[in-house]
């Protein structure tokens, strides 16, 4: 079979840049020095020589992944899965480009012959009978050319006086109120027509659907309408709403619009199951077309988007519609004389053909089960509630978290959480779909905001599963990731009326932050003394003392994610807590924020006054050694003073003076005495003591901190293996160093080493200087030595 050489040539050539923009493996002829110079060049002066193909395609190519470059990580957006479908689409557009410049005669014949068949195909396909198609770009377009040629039909005077003749009677549109945002101001817009021509019906409020248009109230408005001398034009119905995904009653609206002589346009995601039971296949009934679907091949006008159900690009949509006046459709603008415009039928026309009717209907019924297979395991899991419209049938699934205010805290009070609760549940629902969609990037899960339910998780698979190329398997993935999520948005959701609770109990060093659009327990702000300061610096203390405490919060070693809060958040020096989970302690947490923020602000305050501490340390302690001076010089006598006979009196008559050392505290600015440093050690062991964390004496091995022990924490229990001596020996040195205290004198000497433990006066010896001794004693007199005087005098 001959084919046209520019024909193979223009497949060979997508076919190519298909390739080198899908894995930019091929390296471009030209050198990198030139590939560098090209790229850096743009939006720069257009180059003298001209560039091959491969190298413009690699430019593409690193135009369309430079952010990737730039961050060095993946991209979080996903592109879409373009199959063997979708190259068929793009190849759709070279030949339409081809094409256009054949010869007027063989032009016109091809170019009727594709608009033809895909307006056959479409209506058959979707049950449309006698209709005509008009294929446009935008997906709004297709509703005001008919509009238009509504107006025309209405208006016999129009296509001579113009706009001049709507004066007398006022036409009016009318459109649902769950309908698509500002569809109805972009049909004015483009129509010239006042926002008083436009009526936005209610939905229902106490029978049926939420999002259905109120069909009675509607007859009430037209009735109006007409006793005000106005021409009800047009109606705008929805068969799957923009939202909610719900179909407005459509068999009573056509009545409706048939005794007002008003035009009925149906637009919406769920006229996609339309196509469900055309194609040769078993016939099941999941996916079987409802009844209130079916009505809306009644209508006068629907538009479709099949490039969003069968996953393929840069389709055009296509408002299919019955009008017998060819010359009215040709003014509207529905239909061209013009050959070029016919071609944007082509890429749709070859996806057809390529699919196939069973293909097609494969694609959508595929959809459907998706759909079934998630709201099926919805239904079981708790805490979840779903809102669809037909169970049986829905292919649009809506579900979000809703916890019971039962179950809201177990110790503090629901009043202070029922004031905000409905933002908070869609703070958490909000969050809940970004975390689906980012962990399962295939599930095509979006977040939608509904008037009357909230904030909820939409799963619309007509819309996404063929651009995505979602599976069954995916959903059992969503649904792993759901069961992780949801105890944690439950916990979080439980604990955070006792992190409010707690962090007022700590007032005022810390101060609680309402913040109802975070996903987390909550915020918390450091307050530090600021008594004398200006707003200035008070503000900066305010901001350096909550920034390093949030750095030490991170550095801790929890799972709890601590940050500065959302990214246009305005609230400003906080510490934000993310989600919890059910044995976190809560108490202790919010300790351990205070004790470090106390802790932060001492460091910080000691480092600004160090300098003027040193200095009076420094005199004082000037004074201090004039003055021990002088005592020594008074206690000695003046002949100890003199170098040899000094040291005969020393020799014949030692000397022990009363003055004691000194030791320059730089925390509390003050000299204080080396007794204790040198006869108790108590120093080191007050150091140590402070240098420890408060908590480690509570955590055991592989425990985290903030961890409720006994709470059910499997890595806990797994880790925790200590033995018995272990523990002994750990209890003994716990209680030894529980409660350290100076000694008031020095030790006295004991008499023998078997009533050492008993003969020492209390509060002599430091604790665990006693434990040493008595453990000593104890061996002592086990063993019978007799040189265990000496052993305990040298270890004290």
């Amino acid at each position: 079979m001959m084919v046209d050489s520019t024909l193979a040539q223009v497949g060979k050539n997508l076919s190519e840049a298909m390739r080198i923009l899908g894995d930019g493996q091929r390296e471009p002829e030209a050198g990198p020095e030139k590939w560098r110079f090209s790229r850096t060049s743009i939006p720069g002066p257009l180059q003298g020589d001209g560039q091959d193909v491969a190298t413009i395609l690699h430019l593409v190519h690193n135009l369309i992944h430079d952010e990737e470059e730039e961050e060095d990580k993946p991209s979080q957006h996903r592109m879409q899965n373009v199959g063997e479908q979708g190259h068929m689409a793009l190849l759709g557009h070279s030949l339409a480009a081809y094409i256009s410049v054949l010869d007027r005669e063989r032009l016109r014949k091809l170019t009727t012959r594709i608009l033809s068949d895909t307006t056959l195909w479409l209506c058959r396909l979707f049950r449309y009978e006698n209709g005509s198609a008009y294929f446009h770009e935008d997906d709004r377009d297709g509703l005001v050319k008919v509009c238009r040629l509504v107006i025309n039909a209405r208006y016999e005077e129009y296509a001579s006086e113009g706009y001049a003749v709507l004066s007398s009677r006022q036409p009016v549109i009318y459109q649902s109120a769950s309908g698509r945002p500002g569809l109805g101001q972009h049909l004015c817009s483009q129509l010239g027509l006042p926002l008083s021509s436009l009526c936005t019906v209610p939905c229902n409020t106490i029978f049926g659907s939420q999002h259905q248009m109120d069909v009675a109230l509607l007859d009430k408005l037209i009735k109006e309408d007409i006793e005000a001398g106005k021409l009800p034009l047009l109606l705008i119905a929805n068969a799957g709403t923009p939202g909610a995904g719900h179909t407005d009653k459509l068999a009573r609206l056509k009545d409706l619009c048939d005794q007002y002589s008003m035009w009925l346009h149906v637009e919406g995601v769920n006229l996609a199951t339309l196509a469900l039971g055309q194609a040769n296949l078993a016939t099941l009934a999941l996916g079987q077309v409802t009844s209130a679907i079916m009505s809306a091949t009644r209508s006068d006008s629907m538009t479709l988007t099949p490039g969003q159900w069968l996953g393929l690009p840069a389709v055009t949509a296509v408002t299919l519609y019955r009008h017998e006046d060819p010359a009215l459709s040709l003014a509207a603008g529905l239909t061209s004389s013009q050959p070029v415009a016919k071609l944007r039928a082509l890429p749709l026309w070859l996806s057809l053909q390529y699919l196939g009717h069973n293909g097609i209907v494969l694609k959508i019924r595929h959809a459907s089960a998706l759909s079934q297979q998630l709201l099926q395991k919805l239904k079981a899991m708790a805490s979840i509630k779903t809102s669809v419209e037909d169970e049986l049938s829905s292919p649009v699934v809506l579900f979000r978290f809703s916890q019971e205010m039962s179950s809201v805290s177990s110790g503090g009070s629901v009043e202070g959480y029922c004031s905000g609760e409905k933002e908070v549940l869609d703070t958490f629902n909000r969050w809940l779909g970004e975390q689906l969609l980012q962990l399962v990037p295939t599930s095509g899960v979006d977040v939608v905001e509904l008037e009357d339910e909230g904030t909820c998780v939409r799963f619309s698979p007509l819309l996404t599963a063929a651009v995505l190329g979602t599976r069954e398997e995916n959903i059992e993935d969503m649904m792993e990731k759901l069961s992780e999520l949801v105890p944690v948005m439950c916990s979080t959701m439980g604990l955070r009326q006792d992190f409010r609770e707690e962090t007022h109990r700590h007032s005022p060093s810390l101060t609680y932050i309402e913040e109802l659009s975070w996903p987390g327990l909550g915020a918390v702000r450091y307050e530090p003394q600021t008594e004398g300061m200006d707003e200035s610096r008070r503000k900066q203390e305010l901001e350096k003392i909550n920034s390093e405490l949030l750095k030490k919060l991170q550095d801790l070693d929890t799972d709890i994610i601590f940050s500065t809060g959302p990214e246009f958040g305005m609230k400003e020096d906080c510490i934000f807590v993310g989600m919890v989970t059910e044995d976190v302690d809560v108490s202790e947490l919010v300790d351990t924020v205070a004790n470090l923020g106390r802790d932060i602000e001492e460091s910080g305050r000691l480092l600004e006054n160090m300098t003027e501490v040193v200095r009076k340390g420094i005199l004082e302690a000037e004074l201090q050694l004039q003055k021990a001076n002088e005592d020594k010089l008074m206690e000695e006598g003046m002949l100890r003073q003199l170098p040899l006979v000094g040291s005969v009196l020393n020799w014949f008559s030692p000397f022990e003076s009363s003055v004691k050392g000194r030791t320059f505290n730089l925390a509390a600015g003050s000299l204080d005495s080396t007794e204790t440093t040198y006869s108790t050690k108590a120093q080191s062991g007050r150091l140590s003591l402070q240098e420890s964390p408060t908590s480690s004496s509570k955590k055991q091995p592989g425990q985290r901190l903030f961890r409720r022990t006994g709470a059910g924490s499997d890595s806990f229990s797994e880790t925790s293996s200590i033995g018995p001596a272990e523990e002994t020996t750990r209890e003994a040195s716990t209680t030894s160093s529980s409660s350290i205290h100076p000694p008031a004198s020095p030790p006295a000497p004991e008499e023998d080493s078997h009533t050492a433990g008993v003969v020492v006066p209390e509060n002599t010896q430091e604790p665990s200087v006693q434990a040493h001794t008595q453990l000593e004693d104890e061996v002592a007199s086990e063993e019978r030595q007799p040189e265990s005087p000496e052993v305990e005098q040298s270890g004290r």
